[in-house]
Order: C-alpha cells, then sequence, then structure tokens
C-alpha cells in the first residue's frame, strides 16, 4: 500500500500527464505515463494512456486501455465516448452504440451521449433511433445545433425531412416542435 507522501506524488504525476494531453503533447503524457507503476490509479493511468494514444491516432492500442479503464470503474461519459470514438473507427459500429446506450442509462441527462448514439445510428442506418436521440440532445443542449451542419455522420440522413426540420432552426428544435420522435 502506497504512502500518503507517494499518492500524492503519483496524482501530482497524473496531473502532469493530463496537463501534456491539454497542451497537444500526448507523446510526452505517453512517457510519463509508461515510466512507473500507479497502485491504486490503475484507471486514471489506463484512461489517460488511451487518450493520448487515441490523440496520436493509434485507435486500436489506444481501445486496449480505454477497454482496460472501463473494466476498473463505471463508465464515465468521457470514457464512453472515447470508446465509442475508437469503436466507430475501428468499423465496430455496433459497439459504439452499445457502450453509449449502455453510459446514458447512467447518465441520462447527458446530451453527449445522445449527440453521438444519433451519428451512430445515422451510419448504421437507422434515421429513426438517429432523429429520436438527436431532438433528445438538442431539447438538453440547444447549442449542439451549430454542430450539425459540418457533421458528417449525418449525411447519410441530411435529405431526411424529420432531419431537414431540425435543421431548420435551433428554436424549433430545442422547444420540440418539429414532430420528431
Amino acid at each position: 500500500m502506497a504512502s500518503a507522501a507517494e499518492k500524492s506524488r503519483l496524482h501530482k504525476r497524473l496531473s502532469e500527464a493530463e496537463g501534456y494531453l491539454m497542451l497537444n503533447m500526448p507523446v510526452r503524457a505517453l512517457e510519463l505515463l509508461s515510466s512507473q507503476s500507479w497502485p491504486g490509479l490503475a484507471f486514471e493511468a489506463q484512461y489517460l494512456t488511451g487518450e493520448a494514444l487515441r490523440e496520436l491516432g493509434k485507435v486500436r492500442e489506444a481501445l486496449v486501455h480505454l477497454e482496460k479503464a472501463a473494466t476498473l470503474r463505471p463508465m464515465s461519459v468521457e470514457l464512453a465516448v472515447a470508446l465509442g470514438w475508437c469503436y466507430k473507427r475501428t468499423h465496430r459500429l455496433a459497439q459504439a452504440v452499445e457502450v453509449l446506450e449502455s453510459a446514458l442509462k447512467r447518465h441520462p441527462r447527458e446530451p453527449l451521449l445522445r449527440y453521438n448514439l444519433a451519428c451512430y445510428w445515422s451510419l448504421a442506418g437507422n434515421p429513426e433511433k438517429s432523429l429520436e436521440r438527436l431532438l433528445q440532445a438538442l431539447q438538453i443542449d440547444p447549442g449542439l445545433h451549430r454542430l450539425l451542419a459540418d457533421e458528417s455522420d449525418f449525411d447519410p440522413i441530411r435529405l431526411n425531412p424529420g432531419f431537414i426540420r431540425l435543421t431548420q432552426g435551433s428554436t424549433a428544435a430545442s422547444d420540440g416542435r418539429t414532430g420528431i420522435v
């Protein structure tokens, strides 16, 4: 068992690694994360390692660490989004949907989960589920409306009348007057 001083040192090192990620220095974060063991902080170390690898475009390697993190602690929103992002890019769309739907049960008011699910359902060829999740996301956070025009994941449903109604104005989308459910 680590002493209080050792725990404090490890927390500082994790914060340092997180800082490197925020500064877009994933290689330096990985160097720090792989330089020692992380007793009592395995979740944090696995998650940050996965994020650093994801930033480097090493998606399959990132998944190994993110999946380990998911076994260590109930899934956070950030972890679920990271896993979904990696699953999508490794052509495992069903798993992306599964992990986000599961996280949504624990975080029902999280608009980012609903928005990403709308993206993945669109790509999966299910416009009804996509529009349902998108409407829910917009009702919780109308500011997400600004992302719709540039989101290529919605290309499969862009000509869908329901999607067109959602994109015609954030006011209608945010108050539910779109007629889409």
